[in-house]
Formats: C-alpha cells, sequence, structure tokens
C-alpha cells in the first residue's frame, strides 16, 4: 500500500492504496464518496466521469498514482447545495431516468458548459457522445443542457 494525499473538491484528502488503483476506487472505497459511479470498467460509459484539473476524465481508466498534485472535482464537489445550473436544471426538467449514469453526465455537461456557454445541439451531443444511458434519457440531457445554459446565463445558479 501506499499513501496518497490528493486534492479532492478543493480539500487535501488522504488514501492508502496500491498505485494502480483506479482513482475511481480510491474516490468510492478509500475516500468514501460514492457519488462516482463504477459502470463499464474501461472507459467506454462515462459513468466515472471526474475533472481532473477541470477537464473530464474516466475515473476508472486513471491510476491513482498518476494525478499528482492535480484538482479532482467530483459530483459531491461541482455544488455542494445542488445549486449548479445543471443540478438545477435536471431537478426542473426530471432529466434522470433510473438516474445510474447521471453523475458523469452532469460532470461531462458542467466541462462543456465552461467551454461553450451557449452549446449548440451538435456541440452538446459531440461533448456527450461518449457517456451511455441505458435509459436513453438523451433528449431530456440535451434539454437539461440548454437549460442549465439559460440559467446560468441569467445569474440563477452558480457556474
Amino acid at each position: 500500500m501506499s499513501t496518497y494525499t490528493l486534492n479532492i473538491n478543493g480539500k487535501p484528502r488522504t488514501v492508502e492504496v496500491e498505485p494502480d488503483t483506479p482513482l475511481l476506487w480510491a474516490l468510492r472505497d478509500a475516500a468514501g464518496l460514492v457519488g462516482t459511479k463504477y459502470g463499464c470498467g474501461v472507459g467506454q460509459c462515462g459513468a466515472c466521469t471526474v475533472h481532473i484539473d477541470g477537464a473530464p476524465a474516466r475515473s476508472c481508466l486513471t491510476p491513482v498514482s498518476s494525478v499528482g498534485s492535480k484538482k479532482i472535482t467530483t459530483i459531491e464537489g461541482l455544488d455542494a447545495y445542488a445549486m449548479h445550473p445543471l443540478q438545477q436544471a435536471w431537478q426542473e426538467l426530471d432529466v434522470p431516468q433510473c438516474g445510474y449514469c447521471q453523475a458523469g453526465q452532469i460532470m461531462t455537461a458542467s466541462a462543456l458548459l465552461k467551454q461553450h456557454p451557449k452549446p449548440t445541439d451538435a456541440q452538446i451531443d459531440g461533448a456527450m457522445a461518449g457517456n451511455l444511458c441505458r435509459c436513453a434519457t438523451y433528449t431530456r440531457i440535451r434539454a437539461g443542457i440548454h437549460r442549465a445554459a439559460e440559467i446560468a446565463a441569467h445569474g440563477k445558479g452558480k457556474k
């Protein structure tokens, strides 16, 4: 076992895991942050998406030893009060069905909105293409992203 101090959601968190442990399991099992979900384990579904230094990353493929001092943001760190525009839009539009993939969907969408505050359907489809939803709520996800952009533009949420 090795000890790592990770910058998770703006706070240092110490975890003891093997160097090749995927970040997903360091977050869930060692740090107790269970919002990030295990989906496929091979980086194809997007359920495990977190931000590393602001960029979406598949935590199931990222060895904890490769993170170093980079900033990790999980769904728990997006907004502690669920007031991020995406979280507001998801609730307002009842976007999820089963909800399992939604943390990854929201984390990917939040990175998109940072790059494109008013994304087109094509930009949304391109950014979200790697996130699978077994309930096929893709049209509601797209609507939720558009609504979050509106909320952010009117200053009714945190960015």
